[in-house]
């Protein structure tokens, strides 16, 4: 049995969609059927999870996440992808069928011009931000969205391309064809720097089949010992951290400083999000940059923009090493959490998972998280009641109905979370959803929802 299961989850990451619908639907009748015990949902959620639609550490697909989440109790899970909508309806599709509060989104980096002199969220880089939508219910958004989406795609897609170009030169003789060679890794054609990674490692492996022949030409091109080569250079082809760092980062050969046209402008992108009817979010780093430690400033320019909630990647504010460090980063993670509650800005949380060796799941019970527990859990009751309402009747939380009826921020917070808290997942909850009567106000509405 343990075989037997262990191959349908690996189907589950397959590319081809028809092979992990059928995978999964095996694994939910073992389910039904008791052959899978799978525990109760307890208190953890994950509603930042890259999919393989732009790249995942561990290869899984929409569905092979929300199966994780099915098998290890989580209450909610949300996937995000880099510049393409491509998991949406794969990710909500597939936490129907398990049973699991779902939710799905975008990131993207965007232009900032009243801070082209200041770095936000993307270290190094003074103007640009890293910007997150959440709680998109279609792949296909919306027709005044349609053209930004697909700058994004384009734009993504133009800058590898282009890197590739100063990479080749520079490596040669490995060298590599981005159609070729990148895009095959990719199961719809968005690649990212760490598809390129692995391509570039395999090209060496190719030229180099020796491996004292193979550590000697990566120290050469990275100006690194060949003993510290041997230490990250492993069996198989790896999207290497070091690498990446030395070759495409600041400072490196194929990194260039992005400019006002590298990346679209935030307002651009943010009213896409919007007329998608999904929520747009700031991506807090840590609060150690210039404009982030003035985060209320920031805030303050971005909330009447449209900002309605702050996404945070916990792990990286607290589980680290130095002691100095991590003080400094929870202080600041508290501190932005505070000023999320006074501003009436949801705080929605994720561990990424778009390199190997990331967590799965936060750890809540950390002495650093615990007394957050309660803002991140109301989170993602937010994000997946918006998804239900919007999904169901079209009245999430950017709808017309919503602006009416829960004018300010707080009210329309406690609706959503509400709604996300009683609505149980799959797909009998969201057909009694779509039959419920909206000429009435909110607290009906919630009544209808809490009525046997």
């Amino acid at each position: 049995m343990n075989t037997i299961l262990a191959d349908a989850r690996k189907r589950l990451k397959h590319f081809d969609l028809v092979v992990r619908t059928c995978a999964l639907d095996e694994l939910v009748a073992r389910w039904r059927a008791g052959e899978i015990d799978c525990p109760p949902q307890r208190d953890l959620v994950n509603l930042h999870c890259h999919t393989f639609f732009s790249y995942n550490g561990y290869g899984h697909s929409p569905t092979s996440l929300v199966w994780l989440a099915k098998e290890m109790g989580w209450r909610a899970i949300a996937t995000v992808d880099f510049d393409v909508l491509d998991g949406v309806e794969e990710c909500l599709g597939a936490c129907d069928r398990v049973g699991v509060r779902g939710a799905a989104g975008l990131e993207t980096r965007v232009y900032l011009p009243e801070f082209a002199s200041q770095q936000t969220n993307s270290p190094g880089e003074p103007g640009v931000c890293y910007h997150i939508g959440i709680g998109f219910v279609s792949a296909r958004g919306a027709p005044a969205a349609a053209p930004v989406l697909a700058g994004m795609r384009r734009r993504a897609g133009q800058r590898n391309r282009d890197m590739v170009d100063r990479l080749n030169a520079y490596l040669d003789p490995v060298t590599i064809e981005y159609d070729r060679d990148v895009l095959p890794l990719t199961p719809a054609g968005n690649a990212t720097e760490r598809h390129i990674l692995v391509a570039y490692d395999a090209a060496a492996r190719r030229l180099f089949p020796q491996r004292e022949a193979l550590i000697d030409y990566w120290a050469g091109k990275l100006r690194l010992e060949p003993c510290a080569v041997n230490d990250i250079i492993g069996d198989v082809p790896f999207p290497h951290n070091a690498i990446r760092a030395r070759l495409m980062k600041r400072g490196g050969v194929g990194y260039v400083q992005p400019g006002p046209q590298t990346f679209p402008p935030f307002d651009d992108v943010n009213r896409a999000i919007i007329a998608c009817g999904a929520i747009p979010l700031y991506g807090w780093l840590d609060g150690t940059s210039e404009g982030e430690r003035h985060i209320d400033e920031l805030l303050a320019r971005l909330v009447p923009r449209g900002i309605a909630g702050i996404n945070i990647i916990p792990d990286r504010n607290w589980n680290l090493p130095d002691p100095k460090e991590r003080a400094i980063k929870v202080r600041e993670l508290h501190r932005v959490v505070d000023l999320a509650r006074s501003l009436d800005l949801p705080v929605i949380v994720g561990t990424e998972m778009n390199k190997p060796g990331q967590r799965l799941i936060d750890d809540f019970d950390a002495e650093a998280l615990r007394p957050l527990r309660d803002a991140f859990l109301r989170g993602a009751d937010f994000v997946y009641g918006h998804t239900v309402m919007q999904r169901a009747l079209g009245l999430g939380y950017q709808s017309q109905w919503a602006r009416t009826h829960l004018p300010s921020r707080r009210q329309r917070n406690a609706f959503y979370i509400a709604v996300g808290g009683e609505v149980e997942p799959g797909p009998e909850m969201l057909a009694r959803v779509a039959q419920l009567d909206m000429s009435r106000g909110p607290d009906a509405i919630l009544g209808q929802l809490a009525s046997p």
